[in-house]
């Protein structure tokens, strides 16, 4: 039973292969049901860890951090829970790979919305700790810039962004924008662009699963 600092939801890898590990992270007003519903599409020998964002919103709604948005659309956030919950993603993450016996090499956050955010940070802040990111329609957070390791630390690392061209949540130059950056770093970038509004569509939900997929099979080519 794994003992983490945040509450989950756990799905084991299929016994007989080298198995991997994908920690989920959900979008802002939801819970660690939400990306859980992805497993049956996430290839069998990955774990599956869906996490529930630590502040209450509601009864089954949570956040990785609040935020306002203002009317010509800045964003402001709670930096010192957008802190705390950097602190506990990595924690989290360390603490399953260690429990599980994955190495980082084959260990990878995911996350939609705002638990795409904490992905895509985590990578960026602690790349020691995994291999590569997947981002569903997500921005990059510049209150964790400062944090970032050194690009060296990067290398051989892998990221997968997509967005939707119609988002209405988070506009497709946020998913520009984290493109633009990581474009100046030593990590292999996979970017996709789909139709659709701030969703995850049957293309870009195989898509993204395939490249979970290749992930594992040029590790174990």
């Amino acid at each position: 039973m794994l003992d983490l600092p945040l509450s989950f939801l756990h799905r084991p890898a299929t016994p007989g292969s080298e198995p991997w590990l994908l920690v989920l992270m959900h979008g802002v007003g939801s819970n660690e049901q939400d990306l859980f519903g992805l497993a049956p599409y996430v290839p069998p020998q990955y774990h599956v860890l869906s996490l529930r964002a630590p502040y209450r919103m509601g009864p089954t709604a949570n956040a990785w951090f609040e935020f306002t948005v203002a009317a010509d659309g800045a964003r402001s956030i709670n930096e010192p829970q957008e802190a705390a919950s950097r602190a506990l993603v990595a924690q989290t993450v360390d603490a399953a790979a260690r429990q599980l016996g994955i190495p980082a090499a084959r260990v990878v956050a995911g996350g939609f919305s705002q638990g795409g955010i904490m992905a895509l940070t985590l990578l960026l802040t602690r790349p020691e700790l995994l291999h590569g990111a997947m981002v569903w329609h997500s921005r990059l957070l510049p209150q964790a810039l400062p944090h970032a390791a050194q690009p060296a630390a990067l290398a051989g690392r892998q990221l997968w962004v997509s967005h939707g061209v119609q988002d209405n949540v988070i506009p497709l130059a946020s998913a520009q924008a984290i493109r633009d950056h990581v474009r100046t770093l030593p990590l292999a970038l996979s970017y996709r662009e789909y139709p659709g509004m701030h969703e995850i569509r049957p293309e870009e939900l195989r898509d993204s699963m395939a490249w979970l997929h290749g992930l594992a099979a040029g590790a174990a080519g």
